[in-house]
């Protein structure tokens, strides 16, 4: 038991380690912040759900891009339409959080919700994006 005990507290020692040498050194943690994709099939639902984003403090930041082509399988027939993507910089302690509620909110079947992490940038923008968004 101990052990398992042990392999389960890991991740969590491991992190408060790496947030306490971040705190110290000033230095950023890899992964500690994310961008996410979310697809809308227009503007209006996109200023809609980035506002959402917004006023529920899961973001720091969405980028509205411009109408796009889309290609994708959809029921195994080949579908064509255009897109309207939305870049959410967030923390990605948020991502579940951010994924659950626009699942809520958004009027496709199956929304694409993908994040990636961000491994480095600029050390300004990462604290604010760190102060805008609120501790789980």
């Amino acid at each position: 038991q101990v052990l398992t005990l042990s392999l389960l507290m890991y991740p969590v020692l491991r992190s408060l380690a790496l947030q306490l040498h971040s705190a110290v050194t000033g230095s950023y943690i890899s992964g500690t912040h994310s961008i996410a994709f979310i697809n809308c099939i227009n503007e209006q639902i996109a200023k809609d759900i980035a506002r959402a984003i917004m006023e529920k403090k899961l973001a720091a930041y969405v980028n509205i891009l411009p109408k796009s082509s889309a290609l994708y399988f959809w029921k195994g027939e080949l579908e064509e339409s255009t897109e309207i993507l939305l870049l959410v910089k967030t923390r990605t302690s948020k991502i579940g959080e951010l994924s659950d509620y626009v699942r809520s909110i958004h009027p496709f079947e199956i929304p694409e919700i993908i994040s990636l992490p961000v491994d480095q940038g600029n050390p300004l923008y990462l604290k604010w994006i760190e102060e805008s968004v609120p501790r789980d």
